[in-house]
C-alpha cells in the first residue's frame, strides 16, 4: 500500500501561510529529496495554482536564481499530479488531471495502485485528509520564525481525535530550520 506523504512549511508559531518564512538553499535540496520518493503530488486548486505555472515556467526557463531551486522545479516538473477542485474544467500542465471522484474513495484508490508514495501539501486539502485518517507520514519544516498571524493546521478544527505521530527523522540546518519527519502510529 502506498503512503501519503503531507510536506509544509511552518513557522514556530504554527503559521503555514506560504507568504511568511523563507525558503533557502537547504530547503529546496531537501524537498526534492522527498519528492524523489514520490510519483504522484495531490493538491487543492488554491496550492495548485500557487505551484502551477510557476514551478513549470522555473523548469523551462531554468530561471530558480541556484541551482536546488532549478532542480526542485525539474523534480516537479515531471512529477504527476492530480488537483481537486470544483472550479477548474481544465489544467495546461501535461502531468496533471483534475480529480474526477470524491476525495476519500480517490485517494484510497490511489493507496492501492502499484508506484511510489503520494505527496501533498497546502492546508485546505491536507486539513481534509487528515480529518480523514488518510495522511500516513507528516514532514514539517520549522522556519525559525514567529509570525504572528496566518493559517493554522488543522484549517478546519474537525479532528475526531488526537493524533499520535513517532518521530522518525530529524534534520537541522545551517540556516536554523528543523526538518521533523513523523509516521502516524
Amino acid at each position: 500500500m502506498r503512503n501519503l506523504i503531507f510536506g509544509i512549511n511552518i513557522t514556530l508559531d504554527g503559521c503555514c501561510d506560504h507568504t511568511k518564512g523563507y525558503p533557502n538553499e537547504e530547503l529546496h535540496e531537501y524537498f526534492t529529496d522527498i519528492m524523489q520518493e514520490a510519483d504522484l503530488v495531490v493538491y487543492g486548486r488554491k496550492t495548485y495554482e500557487l505551484m502551477v505555472p510557476f514551478w513549470p515556467n522555473v523548469a523551462r526557463n531554468k530561471s530558480g536564481g541556484t541551482k536546488a531551486m532549478n532542480d526542485f522545479a525539474q523534480k516537479f516538473d515531471v512529477i504527476n499530479k492530480l488537483v481537486f477542485s470544483r472550479s477548474l474544467s481544465s489544467v495546461e500542465d501535461k502531468n496533471t488531471r483534475i480529480a474526477s471522484t470524491g476525495l476519500r474513495e480517490e485517494i484510497l484508490k490511489l493507496k492501492q495502485e502499484e508506484g511510489k508514495k503520494i505527496m501533498t501539501g497546502g492546508v485546505d486539502l491536507p486539513s481534509q485528509l487528515i480529518e480523514l485518517g488518510l495522511v500516513d507520514e507528516y514532514v514539517f519544516v520549522i522556519h525559525p520564525l514567529v509570525a504572528g498571524e496566518g493559517r493554522r493546521l488543522p484549517d478546519t478544527g474537525k479532528l475526531q481525535q488526537q493524533l499520535r505521530l513517532s518521530l522518525v527523522e530529524s534534520k537541522v540546518f545551517e540556516s536554523g530550520h528543523v526538518a521533523l519527519r513523523y509516521l502516524k502510529e
